[in-house]
């Protein structure tokens, strides 16, 4: 049981990693830091992860080519082959959802 659980930490952290690649193309900002990532689940025996996600609006220009941005950096990860990517809105994203780093690199704070 712990060796599961290891690796799902170490896989989950592999596919952290691989978001903060992922940028907001209006934003100089990645998505894991600027909280677009809402939720994250791996299955290292299933060699898969699930993401849910949102974007700074619904009418954001790239709704249509992030979510397929973020399965590919996904996918890219050893020990990952499939990635299922799910948009959300709820709750809306606002700017407190970035992280203090973000907020930093945005002068925010």
């Amino acid at each position: 049981m712990n060796a599961i659980v290891n690796t799902t930490a170490e896989l989950e952290a592999k596919v952290i990693e691989v978001l903060k690649t992922v940028y907001d193309p209006e934003i100089p900002v990645d998505i894991w830091e600027l909280g677009l990532i809402y939720g994250l689940s791996v299955d290292p025996a299933a060699r898969s992860a699930r993401i849910q996600m949102t974007l700074t609006a619904p009418a954001c220009p790239v709704a249509g080519s992030m979510p397929e941005w973020v399965e590919n950096a996904v996918r890219s990860v050893d020990g990952i082959d499939e990635c299922e990517v799910e948009l959300v809105w709820d709750p809306p994203w606002n700017q407190e959802m970035m992280s203090a780093r973000a907020k930093l690199e945005l002068n925010l704070l």
